[in-house]
């Protein structure tokens, strides 16, 4: 193999690994989004476990948190920056 077709191999090999993530960010990124909102929203429904275990504060400031870090996720495959 020459030169050419080595660093041919590793330019398809690198966008086949970031295609990879990026698909896998996305989807845990609207995952863990979800469960933020849910987490927010939580009160609203009527759950066996809302009588158990009744929603306050923590679950809010929780689901902030878990909201920013799916944008986060969901930025990130946007962004598609893995080798750089």
């Amino acid at each position: 193999m020459t030169l050419k077709s080595n660093e041919d191999y590793e330019q398809q090999r690198n966008r086949q690994v970031s295609k990879m993530r990026s698909a896998l960010d996305y989807i845990m990124g609207a995952l863990i989004v979800f469960i933020g909102v849910f987490l927010l929203a939580r009160g609203a429904f009527d759950f066996r476990l809302n009588k158990i275990y009744p929603p306050d504060v923590w679950d809010k400031v929780y689901g902030v948190i878990v909201i920013l870090y799916g944008s986060w996720r969901i930025y990130r495959a946007y962004k598609k920056n893995y080798f750089k």
